[in-house]
């Protein structure tokens, strides 16, 4: 028994979760009604979104706390890049739909979701999370409240002791180290949700709309293969296939499982550190990123809008579609202050052709039944970018001022 374990600890933790992932897939075949399994999926689920709010606030608050005043110009190519990725990833979106255009069986919301009226309701909403009371923030993982007070308060503890300045640093470890061993049964809990998915809609999910999933993940992977990469060369002037990958293999892989860019900031963070970044700034960077960087949101607002164009017989010039990628892209750095994520800001994009609010909930309710992989595919886009663009914004600086840099620094 101590020989079985000691290889299964000797395993990556990508492996492992494959071997997770494969049994429970075998078991959603052979044992559909040993629903007991999936409590494994809810629990992980659960802790994960329990223990990420706190994460989230601690580590900027430490990390603002302890910076020195060196990363602000730093942090504005952050931002610019971040909303750049986000934009293209909408206008990716558009390409794909004109060139695949998708139509939809419709089906009614599996959901009781009420959409936001429009964009300058996104807006409001938005505004309104940022000064939400902290503690409720905290309790209902409202991101942009949590990250908008950690800074206020990280600002603020500046002038703080060095006493109150290393306890800040010792909780942001020690909330890391906890979210790393929730990590950490991740195969246990990939086991269990992916029972629970094949046991529940078989691969019917694959037949009825294949052609809308091959599309969105499409559009994902030309994000992340062709437009991330030429961002990241035109900052560095340098070949951003070995970083990309990297990003993509050690962030994005975990992402894709977790399904949650908060829970994945621990992996970000150790990736940036093995880069060789500035602490400073990625600290502060890869939170944010969890909250604003949305490339993956804004495809699957565009598709899905695009796809419900298709589908009521609508004709979409390109000038319309170009608005709306930057409505989607809008829209996605807000959607973690909106109950329902991306899904839920289908019918305010939507309506820019004027589709009534029934259909683009019938829409809504298809993401919600392809959700499973969709929502996967573009946690592990929105993760993994968080890491490239942080490095490729350091990458940029470091160009400027005449320093010699690789990419991907070689282990020792």
């Amino acid at each position: 028994m101590k020989n079985l374990l000691s290889k299964w600890s000797n395993l990556s933790l990508i492996t492992r979760i494959i071997i997770g992932l494969c049994i429970g897939a075998i078991l959603g075949i052979v044992a559909p009604k040993a629903t007991a399994i999936s409590l494994l999926g809810d629990l992980f689920v659960g802790a994960l979104r329990a223990v990420a709010p706190i994460l989230v606030f601690v580590l900027v608050m430490s990390s603002l706390a302890n910076s020195k005043n060196n990363g602000a110009k730093n942090m504005r190519t952050v931002v610019v890049l971040y909303l750049i990725s986000t934009f293209m990833g909408a206008l990716v979106a558009v390409v794909g739909s004109f060139l695949f255009p998708q139509t939809l069986v419709l089906t009614k919301a599996t959901q009781k979701v009420t959409p936001p009226s429009g964009l300058a309701a996104v807006l409001k909403n938005l505004l309104m999370n940022i000064v939400a009371n902290p503690v409720t923030a905290l309790s209902e993982a409202n991101y942009i409240g949590i990250l908008a007070w950690a800074i206020i308060f990280g600002i603020a503890l500046k002038l703080a002791s060095t006493g109150t300045k290393q306890f800040l640093q010792d909780a942001s470890d020690a909330v890391t180290k906890a979210v790393q061993w929730i990590i950490s049964c991740a195969p246990f809990g990939i086991l269990g949700l992916v029972f629970n998915t094949v046991s529940t809609n078989g691969i019917s999910v694959f037949t009825k709309y294949g052609s809308l999933l091959a599309l969105l993940i499409g559009c994902m992977f030309a994000t992340a293969l062709i437009i991330n990469p030429l961002i990241v060369f035109i900052c560095t002037h340098k070949n951003p296939y070995p970083l990309v990958f990297k990003c993509l293999k050690e962030s994005g892989l975990t992402a894709f499982f977790t399904r949650s860019s908060a829970a994945n900031i621990p992996m970000n963070m150790a990736l940036c550190e093995s880069l060789g970044l500035n602490k400073d700034n990625y600290s502060v960077s890869i939170p944010l990123g969890s909250t604003i960087n949305m490339d993956g949101a804004a495809v699957t607002i565009t598709v899905m809008t695009l796809a419900a164009a298709h589908t009521m017989g609508l004709s979409v010039d390109f000038i319309t579609a170009f608005i709306l990628s930057i409505l989607a892209a809008i829209s996605a750095c807000g959607a973690s202050g909106v109950a329902g994520g991306s899904l839920l800001l289908i019918p305010l994009a939507c309506s820019l052709f004027g589709i009534q609010n029934d259909v683009a909930m019938q829409v809504v309710g298809v993401g919600f039944i392809i959700g499973v992989i969709q929502d996967s595919m573009e946690t592990a886009l929105n993760s993994s970018s968080d890491a490239l663009m942080t490095a490729t914004a350091e990458y940029y600086q470091r160009r400027k001022a005449g320093e010699d840099f690789v990419l991907v620094p070689k282990k020792n």
